[in-house]
């Protein structure tokens, strides 16, 4: 009778373990992103990372000898559109024009939008601390996009929240796929990283935009978003998202503005203003008692 249950906690342990390598690899690639868009367009880098991590997976479901076929190709493209393309198109058109810490706080919001979704699409009711983790981490949404940084830095924050809604719309129709049949990881995220970077590339080739200047640290910085940031990073991610529950998961990347901001600082000189700085730790503030709610209202 203990087997199952070994088995299960065995599991959440590698889950978990799963979230810290995505905390860094993910975290740190803000700054890489930010080095990135000083050589190439931001649609244009999406479109090429997303596509080459998607031939790197798409090369590895054919050494599997599965996934080659997939049964639910229409259900990966919606995925594709919403957790790939939107969200790197939106998030890299932000950070072009912005810096890494208020950027990656608001692109990593999605907790909220799916914990809103629950409550307007299947149901769902929220607990006092749900509700109190909701007003604080809104609170700090409005200090990032204050009336202090308008112009350019406010788009580029609408941006950002825009594409954190992007993903929560991802997690929602995964999990949905998740509870109805068995999910092949690989399969799912090669198949809707094609399917994102090929929307990708379309949006680049309407978008008016300069030339790509191929300096090494350009190729360093696709490299690393080829093969760790996406072709890697997103397998751990919807493994992640395969065994544990969907606000679980989406709070785990919580850690991923935080080493983000961090990065930025160590690397780019990067300090945020006074209010921005006041609403990025109001925004995690409130991520992460949504995140505590959460398990307590599970217990």
């Amino acid at each position: 009778m203990s087997a199952p249950h070994a088995s299960s906690d065995r599991e959440r342990k590698r889950a978990f373990l799963a979230l810290l390598v995505l905390a860094f690899a993910w975290g740190l690639n803000w700054v890489v992103l930010k080095v990135a868009v000083a050589y190439a367009p931001p649609l244009v880098f999406a479109a090429v990372r997303m596509i080459g991590g998607g031939i790197a997976l798409l090369a590895l479901c054919a050494w599997r000898r599965r996934g080659l076929r997939p049964q639910h190709l229409l259900t990966y493209t919606w995925i594709g559109l919403f957790q790939t393309a939107g969200f790197m198109g939106l998030v890299m058109s932000a950070i072009a024009i912005s810096g890494v810490g208020a950027i990656s706080t608001l692109a990593y919001t999605m907790p909220l939008w799916v914990a809103l979704a629950g409550v307007v699409f299947l149901g769902e009711r929220l607990h006092p601390l749900q509700v109190a983790a909701l007003v604080l981490a809104m609170l700090g949404i409005v200090a990032i996009v204050g009336f202090d940084h308008l112009g350019r830095a406010g788009y580029a924050d609408l941006l950002a929240l825009l594409a954190g809604i992007a993903w929560a719309i991802g997690v929602v129709i995964t999990k949905r796929l998740a509870n109805r049949v068995a999910i092949d990881v690989i399969e799912l995220t090669t198949w809707q990283m094609l399917a994102g970077g090929a929307a990708l590339g379309i949006a680049a080739l309407v978008v008016p935009h300069g030339a790509t200047h191929y300096t090494p640290e350009y190729i360093g910085a696709l490299a690393y978003n080829i093969f760790i940031a996406t072709a890697l990073a997103y397998v751990l991610w919807v493994y992640v998202l395969d065994r544990l529950p969907a606000r679980d998961a989406s709070m785990g990347v919580l850690t991923n503005p935080i080493v983000g901001i961090i990065a930025a600082w160590g690397f780019l000189g990067e300090i945020p203003s006074g209010s921005v700085g006041w609403g990025i730790a109001l925004t995690l503030a409130g991520l992460a008692l949504m995140a505590f709610a959460d398990r307590a209202g599970a217990q």
